[in-house]
């Protein structure tokens, strides 16, 4: 049966995350971050990484991690969501890790042990876009060399390795300096997308792409709505704030009817959304069969509800909500990038349709 509350340590992990954001990632901050060139930042990915050891959650504690599970990531992401973090815990702590978990052989080891430390930050290259089940481009391997162009590569600038899916259905290291490394213009300014180009890069082959890929891009939609959970948790929680404490007609703004029934309708749209995500970071932690079936439902869901709630803290914020120095602009950004990320919701239905034989007409 599947266990959809947080357990002691699970809070307690939370606790320690929330503190550590609340006293290294103000709004103020992310803000002047994105407007700079290096929208990272590396003391908090240390203090997160190798300070508190969150970056090996998924490792095997014999090859250096921690040996915990999908729901404590899954915390984790909550709370990185709900602080809008610019970090690369999603993309190196997850779907790189994942990858790596589906290959074997002494190089995949010392790489994993890399990941698990955060001394070595990962990005599988593969379009932030691309579903579980989505197509995704490789590139060309000639006598050990690799050429081609892979786009929409999330945190492929701050990676030092990337892991490549080529033509010959290998996944293969390489290292983020032997490659060129492109910005393209991003949605969200904490979480930037980069052009690779491989121009006769020699590389490792670690193992074969597709359950790689497969299982990397799973695991990054199941815990991808975790993340967006806490974008939703922050919009509400910040707006029912506000609006208890401005005032017009000399009452607060909060207790007019209309806008106690949107607060109410959104709270219900997080409460099953929380539910939807720990449904799939419970069903990823224990393998279980509905594993396809709990990151379609909770992707499916749970990418609308943080746009709504980002909007929704927009529009409730009024005037203020406008404003570049309010962060609200961070989360719908984040928000909307998230919903596109690891397969639409859209897809996601497409998906669950086929997993329940319940087609369309």
């Amino acid at each position: 049966m599947t266990d959809l509350l947080y357990s002691e340590e699970e809070e307690a992990l939370r606790a320690a995350v929330r503190d550590l954001l609340t006293d290294h990632c103000d709004a103020a901050g992310v803000i002047a971050r994105t407007e700079s060139d290096t929208p990272y930042d590396p003391e908090l990915w240390k203090a997160l990484s190798e300070g508190m050891g969150l970056a090996g959650l998924l490792v095997p504690e014999s090859q250096g991690g921690q040996g915990a599970t999908h729901r404590e990531v899954a915390v984790v992401l909550e709370e990185l969501g709900r602080a809008v973090a610019p970090l690369p815990y999603l993309t190196s702590a997850v779907v790189a890790t994942e990858a790596l978990l589906a290959c074997e052989g002494d190089e995949t080891a010392k790489l994993l042990a890399g990941l698990a430390s955060g001394r070595t930050v990962g990005a599988l290259a593969v379009a932030l876009s691309v579903g579980p089940g989505g197509h995704y481009r490789a590139v060309r391997n000639e006598d050990g060399f690799l050429y081609g162009e892979l786009t929409g590569i999330a945190d492929a600038a701050v990676a030092d390795v990337l892991l490549v899916p080529a033509e010959d259905g290998g996944l293969y290291a390489v290292d983020a300096d032997a490659v060129t490394i492109t910005p393209q213009v991003s949605f969200d300014l904490t979480r930037p997308v980069a052009t690779v180009t491989l121009d006769g890069v020699r590389a490792h082959r670690v193992g074969s792409a597709e359950p790689a890929v497969r299982r990397a891009l799973r695991a990054g939609a199941g815990l991808l709505a975790s993340e967006q959970l806490g974008l939703a948790d922050w919009s509400l929680t910040e707006t029912v704030r506000y609006l208890k404490e401005r005032k017009q007609f000399n009452r607060p703004v909060g207790g007019f009817q209309a806008l106690k029934h949107r607060l109410a309708q959104l709270w219900l749209e997080v409460v099953n959304t929380r539910a939807a995500a720990r449904g799939a970071a419970d069903a990823l932690a224990t393998g279980s069969d509905d594993t396809d079936l709990s990151v379609a439902v909770a992707q499916a869901y749970a990418a609308p509800v943080a746009v709504h709630a980002a909007e929704e803290a927009l529009q409730l914020h009024g005037g203020l909500g406008m404003t570049w120095e309010h962060p609200v602009h961070l989360y719908l950004k984040r928000a909307k990038a998230d919903s596109i990320a690891y397969g639409t919701a859209g897809a996601h239905r497409e998906a669950l349709a086929g997993l329940v034989d319940l087609q369309a007409p």
